[in-house]
């Protein structure tokens, strides 16, 4: 194999490389210190950041706002009740 032809090989090799499902990097929150719960981002940031659902995480912003200290003491009480 030539040199021009093992580039190409190499290009082809990593164009054709299966993708992970779901190892996208969760982009960060549009805020740090708030959660805004209409933006889908910050729910899946939010979400895995305290290790719950997106439906666990709107139950607690709908009981204790949207302040990301509110709502991680909020979860962490909940998981040690």
């Amino acid at each position: 194999m030539s040199k021009h032809e093992t580039v190409e090989h190499e290009q082809k090799s990593k164009e054709h490389q299966p993708h992970a499902p779901h190892e996208e990097p969760t982009k960060s929150p549009h805020d740090p210190k708030e959660i805004n719960p209409k933006l889908a981002s910050d729910i899946a940031y939010w979400s895995k950041e305290f290790g719950v659902t997106g439906e666990k995480l709107h139950e607690a912003i709908r009981a204790h706002g949207t302040h990301v200290d509110k709502v991680r003491a909020a979860l962490h009480s909940h998981k040690t009740a």
